[in-house]
């Protein structure tokens, strides 16, 4: 029975990632080509940064939209459209439509994906226990991980390859599979309707009033505008010299989040053992400490602080998402909603300041930046609170 239970709690947790990875997988991966699209498109770095994380505004719309009217969405179908959706704005994106029209495009993607996501995380919050959603959050970060790795790869080897269309193309076919899985995996669940649009107000600014909320809210923000800083002028810091990376090797580079796809599951276990406040403080230290080799000249130095970013970036989400939906008394997918539209919109903040640093003053001071969104995260992680232990019992079916 033990070996059951451990052998469904395995395939639960692989069911779990693999479908955040076909949900996230377009995110970031044309990240890894911003500078074969900067010469195709003849744009500056920032100019086409923002339109490649223009995704991010469509992932804060998405998560809003979930937070207001997710009470009345049928999980299972949500989630099931919404990536079947998705696949519409990425083939159109291979036809490499005008910069204004790519930027647009981007969003209707992140739209798409951020209500899958955001339904998806509802979905594990109301259907399991404390103890095994905490396991099941830990899953889908690192499916989210493996997305930021794999589609990377992906999308630099198949545009090295193939061209900036085929790749598209590519990542239309994951978004078709990842519609199937869901349709294939995911149990229906009871549709609500007690959400009337006269408590949709009230009912969201019960989450802005709870302190605990707010904190992990802005930790969010804070983790993405690290992580968007980071991973998107890091490109540019690899092509120009002295480093002068190929597109494939800058693809290849990100192995570097190899590390965190097994540190990661870590962080639910390594926050009920030592607590939210602690295993986040640490995540974030780790982090830091990646910042100063980020500014070296050599490739190994320069990865190393790849490496030390995307572990603790990564760790710090996965407990602040967990965290967010269960210290939530009711109505978790508002909750999972609005703390999307945070972390999301701390990305495209992050991507504008940044942007703006990185062209006008450089690379250095745009690292700064990143640092001060890292110790602000540490200033608001005082805000947390504990959360009582879950009382034991196995998941609802």
């Amino acid at each position: 029975m033990a070996r059951a239970n451990t052998q469904g709690a395995a395939f639960r947790f692989e069911i779990v990632a693999t479908t955040a990875f076909l949900t996230l997988v377009d995110l970031f991966a044309a990240q890894a080509i911003l500078p074969a699209l900067t010469q195709a498109y003849r744009a500056s770095p920032a100019a086409m940064s923002f339109a490649v994380n223009a995704s991010t505004i469509g992932m804060a719309a998405g998560g809003l939209g979930v937070a207001i009217f997710g009470q009345r969405i049928d999980r299972r179908i949500g989630i099931f459209m919404s990536l079947g959706l998705l696949c519409i704005p990425t083939l159109a994106l291979s036809t490499l439509p005008p910069l204004p029209l790519f930027t647009l495009l981007r969003i209707v993607q992140g739209v798409c994906m951020s209500s899958a996501f955001a339904l998806t995380l509802a979905y594990l919050g109301e259907r399991l226990d404390g103890r095994n959603a905490a396991v099941a959050f830990a899953a889908y970060i690192t499916g989210n991980v493996a997305s930021n790795l794999i589609g990377r790869l992906l999308s630099a080897g198949v545009a090295d390859h193939l061209g900036l269309s085929a790749n598209f193309e590519v990542f239309a076919a994951l978004n078709i599979a990842g519609a199937l899985l869901v349709y294939c995996t995911v149990p229906s669940t009871p549709r609500k309707m007690d959400a009337a649009p006269t408590m949709t107000g009230g009912r969201l600014l019960a989450h802005w009033r709870d302190p605990r909320q707010v904190a992990g809210f802005a930790i969010g923000f804070c983790i993405l505008f690290a992580f968007i800083g980071t991973f998107t002028f890091v490109n540019f810091v690899l092509a120009r010299p002295p480093l002068g990376f190929t597109m494939m090797q800058i693809g290849t580079s990100y192995f570097v989040f190899l590390p965190a796809i097994f540190t990661t599951p870590l962080a639910g276990n390594a926050a009920r053992r030592f607590g939210t406040r602690p295993a986040m403080w640490a995540g974030l230290s780790v982090a830091l400490l990646g910042l100063p080799l980020l500014l070296a000249e050599t490739a190994h130095a320069v990865q190393a602080g790849m490496v030390l970013v995307a572990a603790g970036t990564f760790f710090v989400q996965a407990i602040a998402t967990g965290y967010v939906s269960r210290v939530a008394e009711s109505d978790r997918g508002g909750a999972s909603g609005i703390y999307l539209a945070s972390y999301f919109l701390g990305g495209m903040t992050g991507s504008i300041v940044l942007g703006q640093l990185f062209d006008r003053i450089g690379w250095s001071a745009c690292v700064m930046g990143i640092g001060g969104a890292l110790l602000a995260a540490c200033v608001l992680t005082r805000l947390l609170r504990p959360i009582a232990p879950p009382p034991i019992f196995t998941a609802t079916t």
